[in-house]
């Protein structure tokens, strides 16, 4: 495999033939890969070494290329102004996923976390891909967070299809993640 080149373009090849792309957001690097491709989540999970049962986040441009996987209408009307006031940005919202979307995506839950990120690179893949991108964490499962290009080809080495080397967003932390429904913080 030849070494990979940081162009967009060649990120969207790889998340178009089924790869894993290690890419920045807004705090830490993350794994991605086409939600709609079992084999690639698949793939982006026996990587991270996580249980498909924990589910996975997706994150997006904006929230109309989350809609083919969240049951919109079950979304309370009162909910919706706190939502979408805190997008684009770091806020990762649980919403109820819709009856289609795949078990690999939503793990042992009816809900899907979904997040329309202000990334400027995260917003170019998923403008250029057309759709939404799987966003866990580029790290082992509990293990530390990789934190720069260097240290993702250290851990992942040739395991990963492509490598973004880019800036991170500036964030301290990853993404807040709330219910949609309640409000309740799972992670602060």
């Amino acid at each position: 495999m030849s070494d990979p080149v940081a162009q967009p373009a060649n990120a969207i090849d790889a998340l178009q033939q089924g790869g894993v792309i290690v890419y920045p957001t807004e705090a830490v690097f993350g794994l991605g890969c086409d939600p709609d491709n079992q084999s690639a989540v698949e793939k982006l999970l026996a990587i991270k070494q996580r249980p498909v049962e924990k589910g996975l986040i997706l994150i997006a441009d904006n929230y109309g290329q989350l809609l083919k996987y969240v049951d919109d209408a079950k979304i309370p009307m009162d909910k919706r102004a706190d939502i979408f006031s805190q997008w684009p940005g770091a806020i990762t919202w649980v919403m109820p996923a819709a009856k289609e979307t795949p078990k690999w995506l939503t793990g042992q839950f009816d809900t899907i976390a979904v997040r329309v990120t202000d990334h400027p690179t995260v917003k170019a893949l998923c403008q250029q891909f057309g759709k939404p991108l799987v966003s866990t964490s580029a790290n082992l499962t509990g293990q530390e967070t990789v934190m720069t290009i260097a240290q993702a080809k250290s851990e992942f080495a040739d395991m990963v299809d492509f490598y973004v080397d880019e800036p991170l967003g500036g964030n301290s932390q990853p993404s807040v993640i709330k219910d949609a429904a309640t409000g309740k913080v799972f992670r602060g």
